[in-house]
């Protein structure tokens, strides 16, 4: 009975968002304030009756009812309870309900939270959201049930996907879809304001929470993706530019290029027909991760689906979306007011020059991850894209980007003064220079391109904090002055110098990788293995049981120089209902680095077939994500972005008569 209202909700829900796209628009068309008023009401129902449908759908996943074909094929009655629940959004059903649910939810806050907006501006942009979700509600009921029957129902189900039963299943794609599905409430206020042919610094205003709360949510999504990757599919390494990573890269380029962009428009009121682009692109690339995900079109670890039928829906969604923002782009852009003109050498001219580096770097993401798949649907020859291609085209351009951040962030608003910039920063450019000098004396020829990305961390790191000191101790002041102007600086500035600072720690783990070391050996049990500064012996194995799953782990005593340090035990498991074995690294974080151990299965002639890495540093990369999103979160509690654009204060009537 829960599972048939939860479809039933599903269905209302279709019809809310129906309802919720056609009536505030027509409302906004009529001046009529009470079918505007519809859009609140519509959205917030949406979100209830999709919030029913996806605990309709949990209930029957928790309670192992296997009549449901989406349960059966994707659980057990042996399955742990987190990895029930997970595996909610562990298939592709699932994971477009979850997809909607936060679509309904970003509606829903704009019902909430958008009493300051222009009346007109707010209904169009209900209005769009409904039309999204009324796409994907449809897409869900008619091609994708999660809630379909099955009779007779079986007595035990599939099983998870072994890969997927992990706690980062239950973090990972939440994550990610809000900040997937956030930038789609940014690409309805740029649809809005296109049907209006108005933009102007209250907009920008009131979009950049929307978009740091999705742009952050994005940035620990794709970390914890990175990191999930790392530690559950044994091959040690945290990004290997495969499709789907492709997928959510482009969209979080995209979304760092608006964010820079509209807080030129907030600031001073420039770059609006850009920055509607760059909104329509973000959301965009969303629509085209969700494709490749779920087409069939490629084959990768992350995707879940390989339904043509399903394909063929999603491909047109996107197309229709993605044409028909464009054609209202082409047609209405030529009537925003362009804003207020700037030098070349101002915070405005360095913004641009890091936009056009973002959107060229996702440019080449985009030819690289689609290229070999249109390459094989016109001619049938099948290649593939690889790391260097990417690394010389998106990964120079990261550089290019990551070296201005500094100078982009201490330059004045309209006319910036570059040499005093580059003598504010003499201290940074000093300590990168070093480091380089330093690491390339130390690697003796080793790897070229990680001591200039080191050197380039530190650089960005240290610059990141020059600019507060500059303006703490502006004009000679003391320390105790220096600190009331520190703590008195907006929370927006410091969410900024955080999240540069973090692009800087990024660059540095990345960059300390490049020093690790690496042996894939057969080992024997008491013969020691070097791995940069340690040694590992392989000492036995040790078999146990686990729920669903029969587990055969390693037991490896890790010493430096004689003491001992850790005892780890990396495994293989064996799922005995989907017939499938994964390997579980085992891993010790030493000093920011990380031991890193990785087994196959044991040979007959009892060896261990193992991979080992040691990876200084590289810590730092998950860090460095999270201290960037934590700097969007200290941003996003700046009160200015919580009221409208500022007024200027009339002169007295004295004043402006003399």
């Amino acid at each position: 009975m829960i599972v048939e209202a939860g479809h039933f909700a599903l269905t209302l829900a279709l019809a809310l968002s129906l309802l919720q796209c056609a009536l505030p628009f027509w409302g906004a068309r009529k001046g009529d304030a009470t079918l505007m008023g519809v859009g609140d009401s519509a959205a917030l129902g949406q979100l209830l009756f999709v919030g029913l449908a996806f605990a309709g759908l949990a209930y029957a996943h928790m309670t192992s009812d296997f009549s449901v074909v989406n349960v059966a094929e994707n659980s057990n009655s042996a399955l742990p309870p987190i990895y029930k629940f997970a595996g909610v959004w562990g298939n592709h059903e699932g994971s477009m309900l979850l997809w909607s649910l936060i679509l309904a939810l970003f509606g829903a806050l704009v019902a909430t939270t958008g009493a300051g907006l222009p009346r007109r501006l707010r209904a169009d942009a209900l209005a769009v959201q409904g039309l999204i979700g009324a796409a994907f509600l449809a897409f869900l009921l008619f091609t994708s049930d999660p809630f379909a029957r099955l009779s007779p129902a079986p007595f035990e189900g599939r099983d998870l996907n072994p890969i997927l039963q992990d706690p980062g299943l239950a973090i990972h794609p939440p994550l990610l879809y809000v900040g997937y599905v956030g930038f789609s409430i940014v690409f309805s206020f740029a649809a809005a304001a296109l049907i209006e042919g108005r933009i102007d610094a209250a907009w920008a205003r009131f979009v950049r929470p929307y978009t740091l709360v999705a742009w952050g949510f994005l940035t620990l999504g794709i970390a914890m993706g990175s990191y999930w990757a790392y530690y559950t599919l044994g091959w040690g390494g945290f990004w290997f530019w495969d499709p789907v990573e492709n997928a959510s890269l482009m969209p979080w380029l995209a979304g760092t290029a608006f964010l820079h962009s509209v807080a030129v428009m907030e600031k001073r009121d420039a770059l609006k027909v850009w920055t509607i682009f760059l909104a329509i692109l973000a959301f965009s690339f969303s629509l085209l991760g969700t494709f490749l995900v779920r087409s069939g079109v490629l084959t990768s670890v992350h995707a879940f689906a390989s339904d043509p039928t399903r394909g063929v829906v999603i491909l047109a969604i996107l197309g229709a979306f993605i044409a028909g923002s464009l054609s209202l782009f082409a047609w209405r852009a030529p009537l925003l007011k362009q804003g207020g003109i700037f030098a070349p050498i101002s915070r405005e001219g360095a913004l641009v020059a890091n936009n056009l580096f973002l959107t060229s770097a996702c440019a080449a993401v985009l030819v690289g991850t689609l290229y070999p798949l249109a390459l094989e649907q016109i001619t049938g020859a099948k290649i593939s894209v690889g790391a260097p291609f990417f690394n010389a085209s998106a990964g120079v351009l990261g550089l290019a980007t990551t070296f201005l951040t500094p100078f982009g962030f201490s330059l004045a608003w309209k006319r910036g003064d570059l040499l005093g910039v580059a003598q504010r920063l003499s201290v940074a450019l000093a300590g990168g220079a070093a480091t380089l000098v330093a690491l390339l004396a130390i690697s003796n020829g080793g790897p070229v391109l990680a001591p200039i990305a080191a050197a380039l961390a530190v650089f960005v790191m240290l610059g990141s904090l020059a600019e507060a000191i500059a303006r703490a101790f502006r004009g000679g002041a003391g320390l105790g002055s220096a600190l009331h102007r520190l703590l008195g600086l907006p929370l927006s500035f410091w969410g900024g110098a955080m999240a540069h600072f973090g692009v800087g720690v990024v660059l540095l783990g990345l960059s300390a990788t490049g020093f690790g070391a690496e042996a894939i050996v057969a080992m024997r049990p008491g013969q020691p293995v070097e791995v940069g500064p340690y040694r590992v012996t392989y000492e036995r194995l040790l078999p146990r049981p686990g729920p669903n799953y029969a587990e055969v782990a390693a037991r490896m005593k890790v010493t430096l120089d004689g003491a001992d340090v850790v005892t780890l035990e990396p495994a293989r498991r064996n799922f005995g209902a989907r017939k499938m074995s994964t390997s579980q690294a085992g891993i010790a974080t030493l000093h920011l680095g990380q031991l890193y151990i990785s087994i196959s299965d044991p040979a007959a002639d009892g060896t261990l077939p193992a991979r080992l890495y040691w990876k200084p540093l590289v810590t730092l990369i998950w860090l460095g994500a999270l201290l960037m999103a934590f700097g969007g979160a200290v941003s996003l509690a700046d009160r200015r972005l919580r009221i409208g654009a500022p007024i200027r204060a009339k002169a007295p009537a004295g004043t402006a008569a003399a």
